[in-house]
């Protein structure tokens, strides 16, 4: 049995990553430590398990074996340095840090302690992924040329996100940080790393960080991944657009269903859409996280995906900043410069 303590209930999934260690025949909560005593105090008693004031006290446990992570955004690197440190393994929510340079420091802990790591990047593990992913290595689009992928909700209109997730300090940002988390990553999957990132952000509710939001990757062979987020729209629907020079495939536009059109399968086919059967979904990224400790393998993928999502994440908050493009690059060396 894998033996979990819960690290902060701040985040609105924590309580849903709780259900799936309790629902995992290999796992369960055996202690809770929250940034608000009072907060997780009464977590942990309708839990039934220990509580902890101090986070060094709970990681100096024996008899803890891994934590979920769920602080506040800003507060990652310093959690989960420690975790990896006291040798617990680590489930986390996006992202993995607000800044590349706080990401690397958080691997780099985690390869040192032997640990194991895994992000919470739920979208990769849906079966409307995994069947693009099978239209794309059969080339069945051509070169790709863009990809656009959306998702928004009303939680800022309906006012039922909690109040903290607009707090500039604990998020490191809004809509894209957030909810853009998930279109970022799948855009990235698609189309790799881009050279350059364009950020506009909307302050349609007037919050302190964004609630409409546009991410635009730019590649240098001219295709562009566009990325949107926001907390401002009631009925907008998740949507996946890949389009390329032989074909086009789109995805939940507005219902869960895949279309695809393309040349490369003989004239009678490029006439029409056809209907694209989706995959089953893989294992969840917890699924994964506990077999990876178990068989004491590394979620490398999980890990580099992550990482990645964390430069585009902050490519897009400076675009906003300096009102221009990014180049990755820029990044890199600005880690690197603090990392050494």
């Amino acid at each position: 049995m894998i033996r979990i303590a819960m690290l902060s209930f701040w985040h609105v999934h924590a309580r849903d990553y709780a259900k799936q260690v309790n629902e995992h025949p290999d796992t369960e909560i055996v202690a809770v430590w929250d940034e608000l005593a009072e907060r997780g105090r009464k977590e942990a008693e309708a839990r039934g398990v220990r509580f902890y004031e101090s986070l060094d006290e709970l990681l100096a446990q024996p008899d803890i074996d891994a934590v979920v992570v769920d602080t506040p955004s800003n507060m990652h690197g310093e959690v989960m340095v420690k975790a990896a440190n006291a040798g617990k393994h680590i489930f986390t929510e996006k992202v993995l840090a607000t800044t590349i340079r706080e990401a690397n420091e958080i691997v780099a802990a985690v390869r040192q302690a032997g640990v194991k790591l895994t992000v919470s990047l739920p979208r990769l593990n849906d079966g409307y992924t995994l069947a693009i992913q099978e239209v794309l290595e059969q080339g069945l689009l051509g070169e790709v040329t863009l990809v656009r992928a959306r998702l928004s909700h009303g939680g800022a209109v309906a006012n039922w996100l909690p109040a903290h997730f607009y707090n500039l300090e604990q998020t490191g940002g809004g809509a894209l940080i957030d909810l853009g988390c998930h279109p970022m990553y799948l855009t990235r999957l698609f189309l790799g790393l881009p050279e350059s990132v364009t950020a506009s952000y909307g302050y349609v509710t007037g919050k302190e960080v964004e609630d409409n939001a546009v991410s635009v990757l730019r590649y240098p062979n001219g295709a562009l991944g566009i990325v949107e987020a926001g907390f401002a729209n009631k009925f907008s629907p998740f949507t996946l657009e890949v389009h390329g020079t032989e074909g086009s495939l789109l995805f939940g536009t507005p219902d869960s269903r895949m279309v695809l059109r393309t040349s490369k399968l003989g004239e009678e086919a490029s006439k029409s859409w056809t209907v694209k059967e989706l995959h089953d979904n893989r294992a969840s990224a917890f699924q994964q996280w506990v077999g990876h400790i178990q068989d004491d393998t590394v979620a490398a993928e999980n890990i580099q995906l992550a990482l990645d999502l964390t430069k585009l994440m902050e490519a897009s908050n400076m675009s906003v900043q300096q009102n221009r493009a990014i180049a990755l690059d820029e990044l890199e060396q600005e880690a690197d410069a603090q990392w050494v």
